[in-house]
């Protein structure tokens, strides 16, 4: 079993490497440089702290949506082509069958994380680059489990995209979300205001807090410690237990 997951981790690695995937993270990172280059040189103050930031936060962007698109398509081509029939028209249980697809689509994030991270070297010191890498390879393996099970759930590329954008932006923005609702602009009396908060609450509970993942201030100000990065990391392993069994669930319910 073990050998025919890495076989298919494999054949799911070699297909990031012929979409060229690389090349786009190489033009990627020319923009991003080049951009906080030029924002940097018209700062007054600031100038490596505007420079790291402004990076950072595209890189993070840009391969969270690479991430959310290459597992998506592959998916979808996968049906399409019915490659995914075939295999498991052999005697390859589904759960192999999935192990594998999420084993090569982590091995193409993790390594997406580490090519957009080393380009942080230039303006940051180097144990907080390495922070920020594992935090943003945690939130890229989150990315790509949940691109998966919508993938699965949805069957469609633009229903799948839309629901990975809607829960990375929702979990990224819910923390302020939940200000907002407990602002002292609300009417503690009102019925109304009082259930959506506690939808917000709810809804905050179930989602991961990645707005506390890939910090830009870790790059700017060199605050990120190993306690916070250790928070995060068992976090990801909770929601990546609950990703995975979703997605199995989901895979063993169709008709192949």
């Amino acid at each position: 079993m073990f050998h025919t997951i890495l076989s298919i981790a494999l054949f799911t690695v070699l297909e990031g490497m012929r979409n060229r995937l690389l090349w786009l993270v190489l033009c990627v990172l020319v923009v991003g440089l080049s951009l906080s280059e030029f924002l940097g040189e018209i700062a007054l103050t600031e100038s490596v702290e505007i420079k790291s930031g402004v990076l950072g936060a595209l890189l993070r962007i840009t391969a969270v949506f690479i991430t959310a698109f290459f597992v998506t398509t592959s998916m979808l081509r996968e049906q399409t082509d019915k490659g995914a029939d075939l295999v498991l028209s052999l005697p390859v249980p589904r759960a192999v069958y999935f192990a594998g697809k999420l084993c090569g689509f982590f091995t193409v994030a993790a390594a997406l994380a580490v090519m957009v991270g080393s380009a942080l070297f230039i303006y940051v010191p180097a144990a907080q680059v390495l922070l920020w890498t594992i935090s943003l390879c945690c939130e890229l393996l989150l990315i790509s489990a949940f691109s998966l099970l919508c993938l699965f759930t949805f069957n469609q590329a633009v229903l799948a995209l839309s629901a990975v954008a809607a829960f990375y932006f929702l979990a990224r923005s819910i923390s302020a979300i939940q200000l907002m609702a407990q602002g002292p602009l609300v009417d503690p009396s009102s019925t109304a205001q009082g259930v959506i908060a506690r939808l917000i609450d709810a809804l905050a509970f179930v989602l991961p807090s990645l707005d506390r993942f890939t910090l830009s201030e870790w790059l700017m100000y060199h605050t990120g410690d190993v306690a916070e990065l250790a928070h995060i990391g068992i976090q990801s392993a909770i929601y990546l237990l609950l990703l995975t069994g979703a997605g199995l669930f989901d895979l063993y319910r169709k008709n192949y």
